[in-house]
């Protein structure tokens, strides 16, 4: 029989929804987790973790740290293979041809009064590791400069040419005078090898070394050099003391010998004058030559900028110059920018010892080269 007592709907009734538990609030302790059934409904509360000030100091100090040892290796990995760069930091810049092409033609560039030849000696090795290239535009314009720098860059380039075996065609700029006109001579027998701008002046074969007698002002001035050498000879390029004959002498026995040198070189680059050296004496005066008598006198090939000596470099490493990149490369610091670079008394003075002391000289020039050269900063190497 039925009871009049009211029964609860979901009493015993197996698939009746229990009664959701309602969420703790903040005020209620968190029933442990082994001891309670946790509802489907029940979501447990989102904790939100701060890190304090010591944390994200140290934090921030890890990664300072990272970067600074980062920027510690990188600096001695450059420093590691400046250390064994024979290139002087110098870079390669497109000039012209193909922007994608393999090949290279490599223009060198001697310019400006020629001392010590360190850069051109850069720009050589530059090439000497690049087996891409193919030919070498040697851009000559320059006065000339010392007998030992000059000889020293072509010998240089004369190797490269022989090693690499490939061919070296000159162009010659405003000017390409006495040891520039020396250091086209690494061409070697290649017919056709090098151009000059009509406006072009070259030649001036031959040697000089400077000096100044200012015996007659000092005498003027009651100013006499009081100096303690070991032999009277050790002044005999001093311009405060007069040259006695013997002392001229043995600077002319000198200056011949280098002369001597220059002539043998030009022989070697032009072929022409090897079979008539008389016609090289007549020209080897130290006289100056316009691109048309230079051709006229076979001290040149042809008259032509730098764009028909590069298409002839091309003809002559049988590359099409629609298909090759021609390279040059950056110069170092100029003078200009050397001078406003703070030098120490030590170097400045060693720099003009350098330069007042006595040289033989390939070069177009009256005075001597005090801040004409190009390798001023060089002058130490």
């Amino acid at each position: 029989m039925g009871s009049d007592t009211p029964q609860n709907s979901n009493e015993g009734s197996s698939n009746a929804p229990a009664t959701p538990e309602p969420a703790p609030t903040q005020t209620q302790t968190a029933t442990p987790v082994e001891n309670r059934t946790i509802s489907p409904a029940y979501q447990q509360p989102i904790i939100v973790q701060t890190q304090s000030t010591w944390q994200r100091f140290s934090g921030w100090l890890g990664w300072t740290g990272f970067m600074i040892c980062g920027f510690l290796l990188m600096s001695m990995t450059i420093r590691y293979y400046d250390y064994f760069d024979t290139t002087g930091g110098i870079e390669e810049r497109f000039h012209s041809g193909s922007e994608v092409a393999t090949d290279k033609i490599a223009i060198i560039n001697v310019s400006g009064v020629i001392m010590a030849g360190t850069y051109v000696k850069q720009q050589i090795d530059r090439v000497r590791k690049d087996s891409n290239v193919k030919a070498i535009v040697l851009r000559v314009d320059s006065p000339g400069g010392t007998v030992t720098g000059s000889d020293y860059i072509y010998h240089h380039l004369k190797k490269l040419r022989e090693d690499k075996d490939i061919p070296i065609v000159v162009s010659m700029g405003g000017m390409a005078t006495s040891g520039g006109y020396y250091v086209a001579m690494a061409v070697g027998d290649q017919e056709k090898s090098i151009y000059a701008e009509e406006t072009t002046t070259t030649g001036s074969i031959g040697v000089i070394i400077p000096h100044y007698n200012v015996t007659g002002l000092m005498a003027k001035y009651d100013v006499v050099d009081d100096s303690i050498a070991s032999h009277q000879n050790k002044q005999m390029l001093s311009m405060t003391r007069e040259m006695t004959p013997e002392q001229r002498e043995l600077i002319q026995e000198y200056v011949n010998e280098a002369f001597g040198l220059f002539k043998r070189k030009v022989q070697e680059g032009r072929p022409v004058f090897r079979d008539d050296p008389s016609a090289l004496d007549q020209l080897a005066t130290g006289a100056i030559f316009t691109a048309g008598q230079a051709k006229k006198y076979n001290l040149i090939d042809e008259i032509g900028f730098i764009e028909e000596a590069i298409e002839r470099a091309a003809e002559l490493a049988k590359v099409s110059v629609d298909s090759v990149r021609v390279v040059q490369f950056k110069s170092p610091p100029s003078l200009l920018d050397l001078t406003s670079m703070a030098a120490d008394k030590e170097t400045r003075l060693a720099n003009m010892l350098n330069l007042s002391a006595p040289r033989a000289y390939f070069l177009t020039t009256t005075l001597p080269p005090l801040v004409t050269s190009h390798e001023l900063h060089r002058l130490l190497d």
